[in-house]
């Protein structure tokens, strides 16, 4: 049987996963009895909540006498890290472009990464049912991207396919009829090329993703590049720098559709799944001779962002979590580290915290996040940018930002872009919507969504990919708001929230318990303000007009994880519980506070 190696590539919500699940169904991946779902590949929980694939995952389909693996990728630039290191494991990609939208991004990173690895793409034009479809015009603006990023000559002469892939649909032409996915299909066979199968060598394959079994321990996924392995089989994992170490093949897996199938042999060519190297991590070399060469090492984009992970050490630690303590924190992190490659995790010496770095806001955001759901508490302080020494001095990291309004919030955009050192280097207007292109600081990025969505009114979109390192930009504006404290221990009053909503916006609601420290509100000036929520309203027993007013409140911006993140100023933290996300300052009591400045 042949094998074809396909990872299918492109800007967030493009409609990879939608396309994945159409093909799965096609491909027979399904029996008749069984209940099909959408977006079956975005199995974990916050995957379907946000929208948005974070993992890497693989499937298998059958079409004819071949089997063609698939890579499901995430379309998001602060998940690039995924995407690198599947690319190895792969003969082809499809790149899909939005056919109104056309190239964003992250289908510029992604591009990027596969044409240096010597991939031949196929472009897949997707959503042209949209209103707004331009598909024509947006093969030219893929084909110019394509030069823009230096690809050779084979490479400009991409193949190219028109899909809706919400009703499994794909085309060769516009005008062509189609009732099914059957034109894709012929396309990948005549174009991606089968996948090498050299059985005759000695057996080498590179882990580029790693999964968990209860049963089965760690397991390894990644590509057999040539030879063939039996399950028994004594190997030799391999690193750069690193000592030999031997271990045994417990078991073989491979995918058919979306389960995992025990094979007894894992063969050249093929992505399968082994079990029995308990401390095995991406980018060794498993191979069957100990004198083999070992494969080139998987390259990773370094981190962008960093954060201060803290021991829970609020007034309310330990009541909502059961996982509290460095250690805990220490060996998630650890744990987590292994499988997220883009990811980094440093000791804070004589401290009770670590610094962790990753490759965006979100990309940290996802792993607190799952950190809460598991039961743990811990403390995070605001993201930073990571910085370094360049020829001519400190570097930042600069990202490209594609910016799509109605006309009207353009001036506004520009603005507020331009006060945090962006610059625009591309401008379109086309029916009363604007699409702007700017070069900015990633420092500038931290915080900027909440205030893009009050600006443009919910009706803007934004997307972002880190570029390059260039010269530091100089000082940015900071946060111009103070914030509001609650002075002392105890339960929000409805009466004291309504006298002191006119000073700014509240975070909490009546009968919300606070402590010392902790923020309960935005000021509406540059100051913070320390008050006392827990008064209320003293009664007697004689009624005049005037104490008796209606207590109207206005609604509270309740914090999700991402907002809390972008709000905090260097003297605050987000304290993370299963329960709740609180807001506080770093220095609970305000003469520590005042003595600190």
């Amino acid at each position: 049987m042949s094998i074809r190696n396909i990872a299918i590539i492109a800007h967030v919500d493009h409609g990879k996963t939608t396309l994945v699940d159409a093909l799965l169904k096609q491909g027979g991946a399904f029996n008749a009895h069984e209940e099909v779902g959408e977006l079956i590949m975005d199995s974990v929980p916050q995957e379907r909540e946000r929208g948005i694939t974070i993992y890497a995952k693989n499937c298998s389909i059958h079409y004819t006498d071949c089997r063609i693996n698939i890579v499901d990728t995430p379309g998001h630039a602060d998940f690039g890290s995924e995407v690198e290191r599947i690319l190895r494991t792969v003969d082809c990609v499809l790149l899909l472009v939005d056919a109104q939208e056309g190239p964003m991004p992250q289908t510029k990173f992604v591009l990027k990464k596969s044409l240096e690895l010597g991939i031949n793409p196929i472009v897949v034009i997707n959503k042209i049912d949209k209103p707004a479809a331009r598909p024509m015009q947006v093969v030219d603006m893929v084909f110019d991207l394509f030069v823009k990023l230096g690809a050779n000559d084979k490479q400009l002469d991409f193949p190219y396919i028109f899909a809706i892939a919400r009703e499994g649909v794909a085309k060769r032409k516009l005008e062509d009829e189609s009732k099914d996915l059957t034109p894709l299909f012929e396309l990948i066979m005549e174009k991606v090329p089968e996948a090498a199968q050299n059985k005759e060598a000695v057996f080498r394959m590179q882990p580029a993703s790693l999964s968990y079994d209860n049963y089965l321990g760690r397991l390894g996924i990644g590509r057999v590049f040539e030879g063939t392995l039996k399950t028994g089989d004594k190997v030799f994992i391999k690193r750069e720098g690193k000592a030999t170490r031997s271990g045994k093949i417990s078991k073989i897996l491979i995918n058919e559709g979306l389960k995992k199938v025990e094979v007894p042999e894992a063969i050249a060519g093929d992505i399968v799944t082994v079990a029995g190297i308990p401390d095995i991590y991406v980018g060794e070399t498993i191979t069957t001779d100990e004198n083999a060469e070992i494969l080139p090492a998987i390259q990773i984009d370094p981190p962008t962002v960093s954060m201060t992970f803290l021991v829970n050490n609020s007034p309310f630690a330990g009541k909502e979590g059961t996982l509290v303590t460095t250690r805990h924190i220490k060996a998630r992190l650890d744990k987590e580290r292994e499988t997220n490659v883009g990811l980094l995790v440093e000791d804070i010496p004589n401290s009770d915290s670590y610094k962790v770095s990753g490759r965006g806001e979100l990309h940290l955001s996802v792993l607190i996040e799952q950190m809460r759901r598991e039961g743990f508490e811990l403390q995070v302080s605001r993201p930073e940018v990571i910085m370094r020494d360049g020829p001519n001095g400190k570097e930042e990291p600069m990202e490209q930002v594609i910016v799509d309004v109605p006309e009207e919030f353009t001036g506004g955009v520009i603005d507020s872009l331009s006060r945090r050192k962006g610059e625009l280097v591309d401008m379109k207007t086309e029916a009363a919507h604007t699409r702007l292109e700017f070069k900015v600081p990633t420092r500038g990025l931290l915080g900027f969504r909440g205030d893009f969505i009050i600006d443009t009114r919910g009706e803007g979109i934004l997307s972002h990919s880190f570029i390059a390192y260039e010269p530091y930009k100089g000082d940015l504006p900071g946060r111009t708001r103070g914030s509001i404290i609650s002075m002392l221990y105890g339960e929000a009053t409805a009466y004291d929230i309504w006298k002191i909503q006119e000073r700014g916006q509240m975070f909490i609601l009546p009968g919300t318990v606070m402590y010392e420290g902790m923020i309960i509100g935005e000021s509406a000036k540059d100051q913070d303000i320390v008050v006392n929520l827990t008064k209320g309203k003293k009664l007697t027993n004689v009624r005049a007009s005037g104490t008796d007013e209606a207590i109207t409140l206005t609604p509270v911006r309740p914090m999700t994880l991402e907002q809390a993140l972008e709000y905090i100023a260097e003297d605050e933290l987000v304290e993370i519980t299963p329960k709740n996300i609180r807001l506080r300052k770093k220095l609970l009591k305000e003469h520590e506070r005042k003595r600190a400045k």
